[in-house]
């Protein structure tokens, strides 16, 4: 018998990827997604696979599964600084009664839950690269308090349900992650980049430019959290490339890949927005035995060809 995952949030960017890696692995997948950022077009080349299979559903709401479930992946929320300042209240509520549904399926049918958590919980860190025993620098009341204080919320709630009620329970802290499937509207800095390199545009670049990001490639995310879910690891664990560049510089090498004419212009910096972001990965790397694979230069090529066709540009 083929196990059974339930993904929430599975038409999204990383979701949608996860859905594929859980299929090739044997794994039967419903998906649930209420499509408020997630995209049918992420998931159609999975209709007609028999292991596949999609709800319309908003997880903030009761949950109900028929039959075995082996694993519940809570991936549902908004996850741009575009969208959750643009969905504040959603934001705050797939993250704590979205984060509840879940762990509550999986305590009802005895499966693994893995908890899809964020680099955003060290805030603005006065630690680098940040370790996950650092606790953060965040602030609460701040426009990106909602998103930063939903996953650390979500965080300790998946704590209480293994520690009170023996759910096992996993935490993945996900770094800076960029590939196909990406939204070129979502409102991060790569795909702003790519699309106005390929317009020909001016590349925004916010303050100086001089903070610096980790971009990890999707395929080795990815790779990284289906490790951990199948590790006995209960304790949050960093995912991401710590190859750190600053946002100048990748702009740079945007405009250069794209072959663009384009200019860097230079605007305010948004408010509380980090300054550094780097994963220490010791833990993957000892825990899991997982290091990324992909250089940058391989994915951003791979990632080019995607907005290419995104945006009709030939």
């Amino acid at each position: 018998m083929n196990k059974t995952a339930v993904v929430t949030g599975g038409a999204g960017f990383l979701g949608s990827h996860l859905c594929d890696r859980l299929i090739n692995e044997g794994i039967k997948v419903l998906c649930l997604d209420n499509l408020l950022t997630g995209r049918i077009q992420n998931i159609e080349h999975l209709f007609g696979n028999e292991l596949f299979s999609f709800i319309k559903l908003d997880v903030t709401n009761f949950i109900h599964v028929p039959g075995n479930v082996d694993y519940v992946l809570h991936f549902a929320s908004p996850a741009s600084p575009i969208d959750y300042l643009k969905l504040p209240i959603q934001t705050l509520k797939v993250g704590s009664l979205g984060t509840h549904k879940a762990l509550g399926l999986a305590k009802e049918k005895n499966a693994r839950f893995l908890l899809a958590s964020t680099s955003e919980v060290y805030g603005d860190p006065l630690i680098h690269p940040q370790t996950e025993d650092y606790w953060g620098n965040v602030n609460p009341v701040g426009p990106r308090g909602v998103y930063d204080e939903a996953k650390r919320f979500a965080e300790a709630l998946t704590m209480a349900y293994h520690r009170y009620h023996g759910v096992q329970t996993r935490i993945v802290r996900i770094f800076n992650t960029y590939g196909p499937r990406m939204r070129v509207d979502d409102g991060r800095a790569l795909p702003a980049f790519f699309s106005q390199a390929l317009k020909n545009e001016d590349v925004t670049v916010f303050g100086d430019g001089s903070q610096t990001r980790s971009f990890c490639f999707v395929d080795d995310l990815i790779d990284g959290i289906f490790k951990l879910l199948m590790s006995d690891e209960v304790y949050p664990v960093n995912i991401g490339n710590p190859e750190e560049i600053s946002l100048k510089e990748f702009a740079e090498e945007v405009i250069n890949l794209c072959n663009s004419n384009s200019k860097i212009v230079y605007q305010d910096l948004p408010i509380d927005d980090p300054k550094v972001r780097q994963p220490d990965i010791t833990r993957a790397k000892n825990i899991l035995g997982w290091q990324p694979k992909v250089s940058r230069q391989e994915g951003l090529k791979i990632t080019l060809d995607y907005f290419k066709k995104e945006l009709n540009i030939l």
